[in-house]
Parts: C-alpha cells; sequence; structure tokens
C-alpha cells in the first residue's frame, strides 16, 4: 500500500499536497484499491468555493459510484482535464498523474485537522 508520508490525509480517503495557498487533491492509493477500475471522474464545481467536506465531484467505477469530498474549504480552480479521456491514471497512479482538483485554500486553519501518515495508515489498518 502506498502511503506518502509527504502528503495528508483525509477519512473519507483523499489525499492532500499542499503548496503555499494551493492544495492538490486526489484519492489515495488504498481508495482506487477498494473501488476498482475508475472509467469516469465528473468535477462540475470548478471556479466554485466550497466548504469543507461537501461534494467537489464523482468517481464512478464499474461497479459503484462514490463522491469526492473537499478537504478544505477553498475555490477549486483546475480541474485535472487528462481525466476526462484517461480516467484509469487515477488506478494507475493515483498520488501523481490521477490527481482531481487544486483548491485555492480559504482558511489554512483546516489544514491541522487533516491526517499524517500515520494517522491515516492506523485509520485503513495497514
Amino acid at each position: 500500500m502506498n502511503i506518502p508520508a509527504n502528503l495528508k490525509y483525509t477519512k473519507d480517503h483523499e489525499w492532500v499536497s499542499i503548496d503555499g495557498d494551493v492544495a492538490t487533491v486526489g484519492i489515495t492509493d488504498f481508495a482506487q484499491k477498494e473501488l476498482g477500475d475508475i472509467v469516469y471522474v465528473e468535477v462540475e464545481t470548478l471556479d466554485q468555493t466550497l466548504d469543507k467536506d461537501e461534494v467537489f465531484g464523482t468517481v464512478e467505477a464499474v461497479k459503484t459510484v462514490s463522491d469526492l469530498f473537499l478537504p478544505l474549504s477553498g475555490e477549486i480552480i483546475e480541474f485535472n482535464d487528462t481525466l476526462e479521456s484517461s480516467p484509469e491514471k487515477v488506478n494507475t497512479d493515483p498520488y501523481g498523474e490521477g490527481w482531481m482538483v487544486k483548491v485555492k485554500i480559504a482558511d489554512a486553519s483546516e489544514v491541522k485537522g487533516l491526517l499524517d501518515s500515520e494517522a491515516y495508515k492506523n485509520l485503513i489498518g495497514a
């Protein structure tokens, strides 16, 4: 199980990479394995400002559809449009080419509420 130590995580299995006031968000290796083959990623919240834990999109696998929850309040400033034609990148490279959105962070104090890699490992029993 790949759980990079340099990222932050949520109980809903999103990962967060923070660079200044911009957070890159995707789903974890654990989440993509649980979902199976990803066939579609939908994000219709580009240029919208959402609160922490609001649904920012969905990910569709062969057998299920799951909501994606925003780990930090802010404006969705970018969607990884590569996923429109290649949603399988979420499976093959969840922490790289499979990223989903970039968010301009509205409240930096929310970062403290995210899990570090050890806490996430404990959450999933890794």
